[in-house]
C-alpha cells in the first residue's frame, strides 16, 4: 500500500480529488475503491499519481529566480564554496531541479553541480529522468539557457544530458522519510499548501534541521511560514529563509 498519510493533507482538497477519480472509473463508494486499489497495482499507481498534485514548470515565478541568481547563490557560494549541497524537495517532473542546475551554471561549472531531487511519485520521477517538456513548461527559461541546454524535438524540448547528469532523482516521502543532512539550499515550492498546518510546521522544522548553518530555504509564492522565528529561521525576503550561523 501507499505510504501517503491522508491525515496530513487538507481534507476538502483530497476528498475532491479522490471523488473525481472514483467517478472517472465508475466505482460505487469508498469501500469498493479501497478494495480495487488493494488488488490492482495499476489503479494504485494512478491513485498515488492523482493524489500527489504535480503542477510544475521551469523558472516558475521568474522574479524569485532573479533573486536566487543575483543574491542567494552568490552568498551561498561565498559561504560554502563552489560545490553546494542542493535539495529540490517534491521535485515533481524535474522542471525545478533542472532549473536549479541551469541557474547554478551561471556561477560554477556543471562538473561542480549536484542536485538531490526527490518526490513521492514514481511516475513523475520517470518523467523527470526522461527530460522532455512542452513549450509551455519551458516558456520562462532565459533565452540563452534555453538555447544552450535544450534541443527542440517537434513541439517538445529535450533537456541536455549534461544537465541531467547533475541531478540525482530519488523517491522520498516528506512526511515519513529521513531528510538529507548539511544541505546548503533547500527548494520546496508550491507543495506545502496541500498539507495541514500541523504537517507543514513539522516539515519546516525538519527542513531547518536539514540545513547547514547559513543555509537557505526557498519557498513558493503560494506558501507562507508565519512562525518562522519560532522555528529559528531568519527571513531574507518573502520566500527565502535562512538558518542563522550560530
Amino acid at each position: 500500500m501507499t505510504k501517503i498519510d491522508l491525515n496530513c493533507y487538507k481534507e476538502k482538497q483530497m476528498k475532491r480529488r479522490i471523488d473525481t477519480l472514483i467517478n472517472r472509473h465508475e466505482i460505487v463508494g469508498y469501500d469498493a475503491f479501497v478494495e480495487r486499489i488493494k488488488k490492482d497495482p495499476a489503479m494504485m499507481e494512478e491513485f498515488v499519481n492523482y493524489l500527489t498534485i504535480n503542477v510544475s514548470e521551469f523558472y516558475r515565478n521568474p522574479d524569485q529566480w532573479v533573486i536566487l541568481d543575483k543574491q542567494i547563490l552568490p552568498e551561498l557560494i561565498s559561504r560554502f564554496g563552489n560545490s553546494l549541497t542542493v535539495w529540490s524537495a517534491a521535485c515533481s517532473t524535474g522542471d525545478e531541479p533542472y532549473s536549479l542546475v541551469m541557474a547554478l551554471s551561471r556561477h560554477v561549472p556543471l562538473s561542480r553541480i549536484r542536485i538531490i531531487a526527490t518526490d513521492i511519485d514514481k511516475q513523475v520521477l520517470a518523467t523527470a529522468k526522461n527530460g522532455v517538456y512542452s513549450e509551455k513548461s519551458v516558456a520562462n527559461v532565459p533565452a540563452d539557457l534555453k538555447q544552450k541546454f535544450f534541443t527542440r524535438v517537434g513541439t517538445l524540448y529535450r533537456i541536455s544530458d549534461d544537465v541531467k547528469r547533475c541531478v540525482d532523482f530519488r523517491e522520498h516521502n516528506l512526511l515519513r522519510d529521513d531528510y538529507p543532512k548539511n544541505v546548503d539550499l533547500i527548494v520546496c515550492r508550491n507543495v506545502l499548501i496541500y498539507f495541514t498546518e500541523e504537517a507543514k510546521d513539522g516539515i519546516f522544522k525538519k527542513f531547518y534541521n536539514a540545513l547547514s548553518p547559513g543555509g537557505v530555504l526557498f519557498l513558493g509564492n503560494t506558501e507562507q511560514m508565519m512562525g518562522y522565528k519560532d522555528v529559528g529561521y531568519e527571513r531574507k525576503t518573502s520566500f527565502y529563509f535562512e538558518k542563522p550561523v550560530m
